[in-house]
């Protein structure tokens, strides 16, 4: 991969490959509707429409935080909205708790974009459930700014975690490497290099920890 438009193409493929099974689903319980006539089963029909309808709505609002332009936004992102769709995407996941601590009431869009991007990291990792603790806040850097810094750490009795997207978050990824699941990773680590800043994982056998440290732009109210 050499250009934005691999990048773009890549990510493309992410969000397709996430979307196809509640989209399928919603296609195959609107068929099961249209030649279904027990009333019993019409029901549970409707209840997989609602439930897959509920999923490719908040894949779709993660999705435009995390890898869209976020139109509607300015140049800061209610705290609110990125726990709004991480909390949708930990209760799909089942048997995962969520533990949020962001002081803040708005961070910087291109932290928030690091932000969910860890989060979703962290929880594809808790294959078998467990605990996705979120943590941002700024901090001083000594030189009249300010550097907000994000931690994700996913703790559970298995954590299944491909060191390559580690190695992208780092910027270490050979290019050759970089695939749909890797391409969010690459992704963000452009954007922390961007900024000024970077990310970084530490890895052990029951949690995996995220972190990114990324310069405010001058003029950002803290």
């Amino acid at each position: 991969m050499n250009s934005q438009t691999d990048l773009a193409a890549m990510l493309c493929s992410r969000l397709c490959h996430d979307l196809l099974s509640p989209v399928g689903a919603l296609s195959n319980g609107l068929e099961l509707l249209a030649d279904e006539t027990d009333a019993e089963m019409r029901a549970q029909c409707m209840q997989l429409l609602e439930q897959s309808a509920k999923i490719s709505t908040d894949k779709l609002k993660f999705f435009r935080l995390a890898f869209g332009a976020a139109g509607g936004f300015g140049e800061s992102v209610p705290v609110e909205e990125a726990e709004e769709v991480v909390t949708a995407l930990a209760a799909d996941a089942k048997r995962v708790t969520l533990n949020w601590a962001i002081a803040d009431a708005t961070l910087p869009k291109p932290a928030v974009k690091v932000l969910l991007n860890l989060s979703q990291i962290a929880l594809d990792a808790l294959i078998r459930g467990g605990t996705l603790d979120i943590g941002a806040e700024r901090r001083p850097d000594g030189n009249g700014r300010n550097n907000v810094e994000i931690v994700a750490r996913a703790t559970g009795d298995r954590i299944a975690f491909d060191e390559t997207i580690g190695k992208a978050l780092q910027g270490e990824i050979d290019p050759s490497d970089i695939s749909s699941r890797t391409a969010a990773a690459h992704m963000i680590a452009l954007l922390a290099e961007e900024m000024g800043g970077g990310l970084q994982y530490a890895l052990s056998d029951d949690a995996l920890v995220l972190g990114a440290v990324l310069p405010e732009a001058e003029g950002m109210i803290g």
